[in-house]
């Protein structure tokens, strides 16, 4: 059976037309004599009556059976018109309709608005997407990576891929580990970012990268986190912070008119780290003033260069090693360097850090001295960050650039309570996936390929 139009498509232009469609049956509503059926696909709704030649065989129906019909499409009664739906003044009057899948009983309604367990949604989450809101926010997220895509493709951006497999490195969090079959007792970490590939990008000369990039940190998880998250990873060279923020708010402003069919105000306002300690109290002010705006952004920039941890007693980067300290303070770094100030900004939308950036450092005598303050020698260092240091030497042009969350950003567009609603399969709070049970113990031959022994005496 193949269908000729989506369950969301037929209007009264359509009338008289014999149609095919196929969905899930979303409501059934029997009126006696006459049985109604709203049928679901992800493009709508429509309303289809059962003629009673086919009613008997049609009478074991219920909620998400997936069957085919076909029909002729009718004018709706007058009085039953439901202006809510885009098919809601017409009806389809069924001729023959065939079961294609029978559904067992759910383990919750789909097209009820009750309040479901999450751990319960999270392990049945292809039901769970199939409700319509939760299709709503998959093609919002689709759309906004294509309007992404497309504005910068417009501003000479390349979209390129880095690797997922790769070396570990000190970035802010815990690596993901990947023993190396071929390589006994080395491990591959994925990426926490791709720091240290768009910078070797524009060493390259690839003076525009940008890339819908998956990232991974093996950190204590909340609301707006994940084990693995989607940024826009995005840098440039030969820029300066300004020039960053306007290619952003253009592409915000873009993004906030075609999905919402809202306005942002731009320019986004500017507050330096000390400004906004001392007027709000925090880096991440909400400057919505009683929701005369919905979303209300802002640039904070100059963060503080290092920040001092009382515990290892040493110096540590606010942000990342790689940010390029403020011109007038490098010569603070030898005698006062907590006084040092980054070009380092964020970007914060309704009390929330969306993004985050800077302008990096592109010369190696300056990138080992940051290293050597931060309490890193030679021998540390050079293992993990050779490679970027010789890459320096060869005339490594100025560059910076930023990366915003995507699952961040879609929460915030959507009104959603965490980004696991604007994730297609998200882990829990644990880090666990109740669906497929993850992550899970392997069979002693794989441990063995990989020259892996767990001591089972260590596990809690």
């Amino acid at each position: 059976m193949k269908r000729t139009h989506t369950c969301g498509e037929l209007r009264k232009s359509d009338l008289g037309r014999n149609v095919v469609l196929i969905g899930w049956v979303n409501i059934r509503r029997d009126h006696g004599g006459l049985l109604f059926i709203d049928l679901r696909d992800r493009y709508g709704i429509t309303q289809i009556l059962f003629d009673p030649k086919v009613l008997p065989s049609a009478k074991s129906l219920h909620s998400e059976d997936l069957i085919g019909i076909i029909g002729k499409v009718k004018e709706r009664p007058k009085g039953t018109i439901n202006k809510r739906l885009a098919t809601g003044e017409i009806e389809v009057l069924i001729e023959k309709f065939s079961l294609l899948n029978r559904s067992k009983e759910l383990p919750f309604e789909i097209s009820g608005k009750s309040k479901v367990p999450e751990e319960l949604r999270l392990a049945h989450r292809y039901l769970d997407l199939r409700r319509p809101i939760m299709q709503e926010r998959l093609i919002l997220r689709h759309r906004l990576v294509k309007l992404i895509r497309d504005y910068l493709d417009q501003k000479s951006f390349l979209e390129i891929e880095t690797p997922i497999l790769t070396k570990s490195t000190p970035e802010g969090a815990r690596d993901y580990l990947v023993p190396s079959r071929l390589s006994p007792g080395n491990f591959f970490a994925l990426p926490q970012s791709p720091q240290l590939f768009k910078q070797l990008l524009m060493i390259a000369g690839i003076d525009k990268y940008f890339q819908i990039a998956k990232c991974f940190r093996d950190e204590d998880l909340r609301a707006d986190r994940q084990p693995e998250h989607t940024q826009l990873d995005l840098e440039c060279s030969f820029v300066e912070p300004e020039e960053i923020f306007s290619i952003i708010e253009e592409m915000l402003f873009i993004l906030f008119e075609k999905t919402l069919s809202l306005k942002i105000s731009l320019p986004f306002p500017r507050l330096t780290h000390k400004e906004a300690l001392s007027q709000y109290g925090t880096d991440k002010p909400d400057l919505r003033e009683e929701k005369k705006t919905d979303f209300s952004f802002v640039w904070i920039k100059q963060f503080p260069l290092f920040q001092f941890n009382k515990e290892e007693k040493r110096l540590t980067p606010e942000h990342h090693p790689f940010t390029l300290p403020l011109k007038e303070d490098i010569p603070l770094l030898d005698r006062e360097p907590l006084k040092v100030r980054a070009m380092a900004y964020d970007l914060v939308l309704n009390g929330e850090e969306i993004g985050g950036g800077s302008i990096r450092i592109h010369k190696r005598e300056l990138q080992e001295k940051i290293f050597k303050l931060i309490g890193l020698s030679k021998d540390n260092y050079l293992p993990k960050f050779g490679f970027l240091l010789e890459a320096l030497e060869y005339g490594a042009p100025p560059h910076g650039g930023i990366a915003l969350g995507l699952d961040r950003l879609l929460m915030l567009m959507t009104g959603a309570e965490s980004i696991r609603e604007v994730i297609a399969f998200p882990k829990m709070g644990d880090g666990s996936c109740p669906l497929t049970g993850a992550p899970a113990e392997i069979l002693a031959e794989q441990l063995k390929e990989l020259s892996l022994k767990i001591d089972k005496k260590k596990i809690p």
